[in-house]
């Protein structure tokens, strides 16, 4: 078991220790850190690595691990590309998502969709279980394949409304309020967890590495790869559809309250509150299940059972 794997299932066992690590990790000053200095820090890591069974106290050991969980794939034990790092991802996906709530037109839309589903479905796959498998080639292929077209399916979903609203000039003001404000919070939501879902499908589909609690891989698990494809899923559409749902509730209290005189300072207004909820949402649904996943005997495939009496399996999740 990797040791970014081993960190979490020592730090990471209940949902406000996966927080509190997420913030951390989530600073995007981790950014600017070399790849020689990552390899530093991993091979510090590894040589203190006997300790990864108890809660780390030491200050640097810790900032060393913030460092290899931000910046390491815990199943390659590779470096992760800069802008498909953890803490990339809201410094690129926050301007795409304003830019994306603030279109009135539908080819429009569509584009900054398209954008901001290739970011995301990128990330997916970069940060997806790294479990080696066979005919490597060709699972690449079907990952293309069924990214591209994931994304362009929710670009073409997410334009849909407006092309609707726009082509048929609904005057109505409940239909105006309802295509515009409401419905692209669960649009939004639903179309990320499909793309999710789709690029990361041969996970479920060939199986990922489950292991004991001692780190020891007893086999291939497809149970396992469906739980965290689900997983990560779920957590993708609470993210965004709660970044596109909460500011428009929270604008809809300001404009009427009359909080903000000036209808020119509206704009800024929303933009920092999309801005706080994205950062608030993005620690809490990554850490909405443990990164090292847990899975129990009884779901478990009957012919990995058979090499092993253990009852408790892990596996990573991904993000």
């Amino acid at each position: 078991m990797d040791a970014n794997l081993r960190y979490w299932r020592a730090e990471g066992q209940s949902f406000f220790q996966r927080f509190l690590l997420w913030a951390d990790a989530l600073d995007p000053l981790l950014l600017l850190k070399s790849s020689n200095e990552i390899k530093r820090t991993r091979l510090l890591i590894q040589i203190n690595e006997k300790t990864l069974n108890e809660r780390v106290q030491n200050n640097q050991t810790k900032q060393a691990f913030l460092l290899s969980l931000s910046s390491v794939h815990p199943d390659t034990d590779k470096i992760i590309p800069v802008l498909f790092r953890p803490p990339a991802f809201m410094p690129i996906t926050l301007p795409l998502v304003i830019v994306s709530s603030v279109q009135r037109q539908a080819k429009h839309s569509f584009f900054w969709q398209f954008v901001f589903h290739t970011y995301t479905t990128a990330f997916a796959l970069t940060n997806g279980n790294g479990t080696p498998k066979s005919e490597e080639y060709s699972v690449q292929q079907k990952q293309l394949f069924l990214g591209l077209g994931a994304i362009s399916y929710s670009a073409c979903v997410g334009a849909l409304p407006l092309a609707f609203v726009n082509r048929y000039a609904s005057k109505s003001p409940f239909m105006q309020l309802f295509v515009k404000k409401l419905l692209p919070a669960p649009l939004l939501g639903l179309t990320s967890a499909f793309t999710v879902a789709m690029v990361r499908s041969p996970e479920f589909d060939n199986g990922i590495e489950v292991m004991d609690r001692n780190g020891k891989v007893i086999g291939v698990s497809k149970k396992a790869g469906e739980k965290a494809v689900m997983e990560t899923a779920l957590s993708r559409a609470v993210l965004f559809g709660t970044t596109f749902f909460l500011p428009e509730v929270l604008m809809y209290f300001v404009q009427r309250a009359r909080l903000v005189k000036n209808p020119r300072a509206l704009g800024p207004v929303r933009m920092f509150m999309v801005m706080s909820v994205l950062a608030g949402m993005l620690p809490v649904s990554f850490s909405m299940f443990p990164q090292c996943g847990e899975i129990k005997r009884a779901d478990l495939e009957p012919e990995i059972l058979s090499s092993t009496e253990e009852t408790e399996f892990f596996y990573n999740r991904g993000i």
